[in-house]
This record gives C-alpha cells, structure tokens and sequence, in this order.
C-alpha cells in the first residue's frame, strides 16, 4: 500500500511542479478509492500532500527565478477567510456531497488545463495601472481559490494559474512557480482550521505520499523547461476526465 502511495504521490507532485495546477485534484480521490479513506479525512490529508508538494515547488521555482513573491502573497492572504470558510463547510456537508463536488471540480480543472496550458516564457506586458476592479477580481478570485481549496482539499492551481497569467500579466512559467505558493498558503490555513478535530488518518499511507509528492514535484519543476507543457497538459487533462467519469459512475451506482 504504501508503494501505491509512493507512485500516486510522484504523479500528483509532478503535475504540481510542471503546471502549478491538476495534479492536487488527484490527491482526494487517490486516498478515497485506492487506500479506502472516507471523504473528509481524505480532503485533510490531501492538503498534507499538497502543502509539502507545493512547499517543496516554491523553493525549485524560486531558484529559476520562476516565483513572483508579491503576486502570491497577495492572492494567498487574501484566500485566508474562504480556506477557513472552507474547512468548515467541508466538515458540515454529507460525504457524498463532496465525492459529487469533485466530479464538477475535476470537469472545471480539465477545462482550465486545456484552455491554459502553460507555455514557453515569454516577456511579460507591462503590469495593468491599480484600479478598483482589478482589486476586486483579486480579492474575489483569491476568496474562491481559498474556498476551494478548505472544502475540497485540493489546491486550486485551475483556477490560480489563469488569474495570474491574465490579471497579475506573469508570463506562465513564472505564473505556475507563483501558483505553488499560493497553493503553500491555502494547504496551510486550511490545516490549521481544521487542527483539534477528530480526523482518523492513516499516516503510514499519508508520510509515504507527501514524501513522494515533494520528490514529484521537485522532478516537475526540473523537466518542465525539458519537455512540452502542451504535452503535459493535454495527458493531465485525459486523467482528470478518466477519474471524474469514474467518480460520477461510483455515485451513481451508488444512488442505484
């Protein structure tokens, strides 16, 4: 088991480090029906993977000089309320409720990859003037982002990727380094407003993924200047497909 953790965790950090987004949707759905975790555990030790797997991305993208600092906190501290938000909510809703949630998720995650798969780096427009709008298209997309990712324990690159790209105007290699920050400080609010619940995990199968989600997403970051984003994304984007049509066939036998 903790072998199928290992090779579930190098996929879900490597599509983490390479595209700053896909990858973490993968992580909920991975401890539900390969290791048996009910829901809501799931989603907390989902954002232990994604938290050490986007810690560890940061810190590689940094070193490219991938990683804009201020972009990020900017979008991270303002997701603060809805990842707590979030992690509230999470825990008051039926587990079915979540498993049907992620089918549309990982629909919406397919969607954002194929649409804003990154690209080669090019040089950045110049930033738009501060105006009111923008500020509210931040705050709101951060709060979003934040909800997401507290009640689905996924870390919402889909969504953080783009509003980077076309709102913070980051060229996309910096915008996927920048995503894995904003991703960092979700994870991390989002665990600690759920610190003090009763939440059984198995931390055999959680350590041996984290661990293998950080190496991942190491080895994304290192071949993504090496090999086709487009590519990348387009594989990704099939998995995400595969999973949540296997998902939506689950609930409805279910139902059944």
């Amino acid at each position: 088991m903790v072998v199928l953790a290992v090779v579930a965790g190098l996929v879900i950090g490597f599509g983490l480090g390479a595209l700053g987004s896909g990858g973490s949707v993968l992580s909920v759905p991975a401890l539900v029906y390969l290791f048996g975790m009910d829901p809501y555990p799931a989603t907390t030790g989902s954002l232990i993977v994604v938290g050490a797997g986007a810690a560890a991305g940061v810190l590689a993208h940094r070193r490219a000089g991938q990683v804009d600092v201020p972009a990020g906190l900017t979008l991270g501290l303002f997701g603060i309320p809805g990842s707590a938000l979030g992690s509230w909510l999470s825990a008051a809703v039926d587990a079915q409720l979540l498993l049907s949630a992620y089918v549309g998720l990982l629909l919406v995650a397919a969607l954002a990859l194929h649409r804003f798969a990154p690209a080669t780096a090019v040089a950045a427009p110049s930033p738009h003037p501060p105006s009111w709008s923008r500020t509210l298209v931040i705050i709101g997309t951060a709060t979003v982002i934040g909800l997401v990712t507290g009640f689905l324990g996924v870390g919402g690159g889909f969504l953080t990727v783009p509003v980077l790209a076309l709102v913070f105007r980051l060229p996309m290699p910096v915008a996927v380094g920048t995503s894995l920050l904003v991703i960092m400080i979700n994870s991390m609010v989002a665990l600690l407003a759920r610190a003090g619940q009763d939440v059984n995990l198995d931390w055999a199968v959680l350590l041996g993924f984290a661990a293998a989600s950080v190496a991942g997403c190491l080895g994304g970051a290192h071949i993504v200047s090496r090999v086709s984003p487009h590519r990348l994304s387009r594989a990704l984007t099939l998995v995400l497909v595969a999973v949540a049509c296997y998902i939506g066939l689950r609930s409805v036998l279910v139902l059944i």
